[in-house]
Formats: C-alpha cells, structure tokens, sequence
C-alpha cells in the first residue's frame, strides 16, 4: 500500500470525485473536520448537508448516494452516516501506522504541500522607521511575519519578503535634529533640547560615527559620513543608513532576512508619489476644499473623506503608501500581506480607498493584513520599560541577551496577533516544564539520547515492522504526527503561526506521556526497532515545526 502523508486531501479528492458524480453542478465546498469524540471516526464531512437545499433532498438520502460514490481507497476502513447526515470516515490503523516509515522517508519534507500552487505573495513586515533600535514591539512583528513567511512557504506558495522603510518625514526630521546637536556637543540634559528630539543614547553613538566620517555599508546602501555639522541632509543621510544597518544586524541576530528592502523617500524620488496622485485626481475621486486636497474616501466605505495634500504643503503618511502599494500590484504581487502593529488599523481603510480609486483593477479587500497587539515585559513580576540604550523602551536585542534568540522568538509568535502579550522574562529563562520552549526542546533531546543510547543506523528504522506500534500512547503519538500537515495548511490559511507553536507544545505532551509510560530499549528486536522509528518520526516533524518557528531543535539540552 502506498502511504498516504496528508488524509484531509486524500479524503477531500474522494469526496470531489463523489461530487462530480452526485452533483456535478452544485459547487459545494469540500469541508473536513476532526471529529472531537474517537467514536465517531478520524474526519467528519458535512457535503451533504451543504447540499440539501440546492438538490432539494433529504441530507442522509445525499449522503448515501455521495458514499456510494466515493472511489475506493485502501486507507479508509469504513465511512458511516451519523445525525442529520453527517459522513464520518474512518481510517484504517495500517494506513495510520504507515506514516511512521513516511515521515522518516520524506524528512524535512514532511508537511509541506502544495496549497499555494507556487502562486505569489508578497510580505511586509517589521517596517520599522529608521529613527532607533527595533522595540519588542517589532520584534513581535518580526517573529510573527518570519513565521507566517516560513508558513505559506511549506504551503507552497512564493514568498517574498519585503521590509518598508519610512525614511521621509517629521520623524526623520526629528533624528536628524537630534543627531545634528549631538555632533555641536547638546545633549537630552539640555534645556534648551527639543521637547521631540530623540534621547536615547544611540543618537550619541550615531553622532560620534558621522563625525569620525565612518562609512556604513550594507546590503544596499555605501553611505559615510562627511563630519560637516551643519550639514543637514549629509546628517540625515548618514543617520537613516547607520539605523538601518543596526536593525538589520538585529534582524539577522533574531534569524530574519528579507528578499526587497523599499524606501519611502524612493517613492518621491522616482516620481512614483506624484504619478498617483495624478491618476488619483484623474479618477474623479479627489476635490479641492480649504487649501487642501482631499480624497473621496467615503465612496470606498470609509467613515470620512481624508485630506491627501495638507494646505500647508506635503502630503498626508497615507498617500505614499498608496503609492507603494500600487508599486507591490505593479510588480505582479496579486496577493500582498501586511503584518504590522495594531496602531496601523486606521490605515487599512484608506489605503484600500485610495487603490481602489486608482481603478488598476486592484480587487477589494488587497491587501491583507495581520495586526499584532502591544507586548508587555515582565521580570521579577514587575513590568520592565525602558532601555538604557533606547532611552524609552525595551529593545529587542536587550530582550535577545536576555533569554536567547530560541525563546524570543518563540515567546513573541506563540500568542494569537491581536491579543496582548506578557513576555515573563523569569518564565522564559527557566528549565521547566512551565517554560514551553523548554518542554519542547526538551522532547526532542530526549529522543535524540535514547537514539544515541541505541546507536543503531537510522535508516534501518525505515523498515521497522509499525503494525505493533498498538498501544494507546502510540496511538495518540501517531495521531498527532498525521495532523501535522493539515496543521500547517490550516495555520497558513488562517495566516496564524502560532498555532504551529499550539501543536508543537501539544506533541511535546504526548511524546513525554509516552516516554513516561514505555520503554524503547526493549529486548524485542521487531517491538524495539518499531517504538524507536516512531520516537525518530515524533523528532522529525518537532524539528520541521520548530524550523518553521525560527528556533532550533537541540540535541542535548
């Protein structure tokens, strides 16, 4: 029998096939569920129920004649009709058992599929401005966003990843400044210092580079600094690139990388800014009205039309970011996620307007966005706020001396975006099964020292005999790595990495009950060689789980 690694779409093109015959014009979608009780089998299907009211039948009628047409399969052991016509399929324990020596064969494979059909996407995220270290609030936007990356990758979709710089502005204005008086000696101690300057004291290490005309040089830029301390724009210049080459060198201390790197002063510079807000004006959307030009955001179900160009001059932070978008469709990104802080939900509606206005045929609803909440930093049970280095807030890389890349990123991926996260650094740092980047590390070390207590060849374990694999630990242990792959699709269609970590935590729990309860070292050469192929599957999909999250799987701990 050849093994089947990924049953939901097994079942899901038997149910298709079914359908072409049952109704073939009908269109239902194809829904299946993990039933919660054993009894009433491994997946449940309600197709139909779905298609009660357009074939004008009697559900249970439906599914009678849907499972008269399911093809045959060799890994389904019966399927059955429960309540109002529910169809529950049940799969065979050799089928379940098989998994083993498929998981172990596909490797790092495991789990990937084909979801994505190699389409496009592009993803924005961390996008911090180049005004100061990265805060634990963009590294909650970096975990999460290289998560999501890693996620619709194994899906099988293209991804890129992209990182915005939102280097114009007021903000870049007020480093600038704050850089220009730390190179004429001011300091934040100052009274007469800006009540807007920046006063952490990297501004002064940016200072003492730009006066000693360093040279910063990164992926794309080559910038030094001329020493001249009235000079402005070289100030801004050489402050942008030094920022921007200290969060990178944070981002690749956290295991991040980007594909594109863009630049809002880009978007003026190559007259990308002005060329939309000429279509703009030309699409009808936009009006003159105390000096300003405004955009017609209500015909796009805003609450309030919104000013483009203030009357004073300058346009409003929304417009070039119509523009950038419109670059991203431009570039054949037919679909584009954004994850970004929460405090950029009153974006969303304007720069969809504004695209929409554009009449590019840009659909509704493009792009998409993952909105992630604040964090809050805990040590000793009191909140921590400020970092030296910043002067205002907790860094990531003060966060990442602290407890470790593995349980930083961990940590920062493993809540749901849009709820408040409480990082307890104490909690992080500890050995314990409390801590569950412990508890899953620990899992898989583990394994890997009853491997090496075996010292046998790890190949062999391919042929290991799994039909004793019988017991209720194993079970429930071979369960769970059978859902992996529909894990990672649902977590890639939910765009919601964390529930990766959910899984990973809950597969560490039954591998420690098993390991609790069995012994593996066993005298029984076939029941031996069979448990260790299934501890050696259960480190597998840990390993592909924890790649997926950016942190590592360690063997011994």
């Amino acid at each position: 029998m050849s093994v089947v690694l990924n049953f939901k779409s097994h079942l899901s093109e038997l149910f298709a096939q079914a359908l072409r015959v049952v109704a073939p014009d009908a269109g239902a979608e194809i829904l299946l569920e993990r039933p919660k009780q054993a009894a009433h089998g491994d997946y449940a299907c309600n197709l139909a129920m779905q298609l009660s009211k357009t074939l004008r039948k009697p559900p249970r009628d439906i599914a009678n004649a849907l499972i008269a047409a399911l093809p045959p399969s060799k890994v389904v052991a019966k399927v059955e009709i429960a309540g109002a016509g529910f169809i529950n399929v049940f799969i065979t324990t050799a089928a379940k058992q098989a998994v083993v020596g498929g998981v172990l064969q596909a490797g790092a494979a495991y789990g990937r599929s084909t979801l994505g059909a190699g389409r496009k996407v592009g993803v924005e995220f961390v996008s911090a401005n180049p005004t100061g270290p990265l805060h634990v609030g963009h590294g909650r936007g970096a975990a999460v966003g290289d998560c999501l990356c890693s996620l619709l990758d194994a899906a099988g979709w293209e991804v890129t990843r992209e990182f915005y710089y939102n280097d114009a502005g007021a903000q870049i204005d007020n480093l600038t400044l704050s850089v220009q008086l730390r190179c004429k000696g001011e300091t934040p101690d100052d009274a007469d210092w800006p009540e807007s300057g920046y006063r952490g004291d990297y501004i002064a290490d940016v200072a003492r580079s730009y006066l000693a005309k360093e040279t910063i040089i990164s992926d794309d830029q080559h910038v030094t600094g001329k020493g001249d301390v009235d000079d402005a724009e070289a100030i801004r210049h050489f402050s942008v690139a030094y920022l921007r080459r200290e969060q990178d060198l944070d981002l690749r201390a956290f295991g991040v990388r980007f594909d594109v790197y863009s630049l809002e002063s880009a978007l003026y510079t190559e007259g990308k800014v002005a060329a939309t807000v000429k279509n703009l004006i030309a699409s009808g959307h936009t009006y003159e009205q105390d000096d300003a030009l405004w955009l017609r955001t209500t015909d796009f179900g805003d609450d309030k039309d919104r000013v483009m160009r203030k009357s004073e001059g300058g346009y409003t932070y929304f417009v070039p970011d119509v523009a950038y978008h419109l670059d991203k469709w431009q570039r054949g990104f037919t679909r584009v996620i954004n994850e970004q802080g929460a405090d950029h939900h009153s974006t969303i509606t304007r720069v969809r307007a504004g695209l929409q206005a554009l009449n590019a045929g840009i659909p509704q609803g493009w792009p998409e966005y993952v909105l992630h909440q604040m964090v809050t930093v805990l040590k000793n049970g009191a909140e921590v706020k400020i970092s030296k280095r910043a002067g205002s807030y907790v860094t990531l890389r003060d966060l990442i001396e602290e407890v470790g890349c593995d349980a930083t990123r961990y940590f920062l991926a493993a809540r749901h975006p849009d709820t408040q996260l409480v990082f307890d650094i104490d909690l992080a740092k500890s050995k314990s099964n409390e801590n569950p980047v412990y508890y899953i590390q620990y899992a898989h070390a583990r394994i890997h020292t009853v491997l090496a207590q075996w010292a046998g060849e790890l190949a062999t374990l391919n042929g290991a005999n799994v039909t004793l694999l019988e017991s209720e630990y194993e079970t429930v242990l071979l369960q769970k790595l059978i859902d992996y792959p529909h894990a990672i699709e649902t977590a890639a269609q939910d765009l919601a990495p964390h529930q990766i970590a959910f899984y990973l935590k809950d597969l560490a729990a039954d591998f420690h009950s098993y390991y609790n309860a069995s012994r593996f070292l066993v005298e029984d050469e076939a029941l031996k060689l069979a448990r260790l192929a299934l501890i050696a599957a259960t480190a597998q999909v840990m390993r592909n789980g924890l790649a997926l999250l950016g942190v590592s799987a360690p063997q011994h701990m």
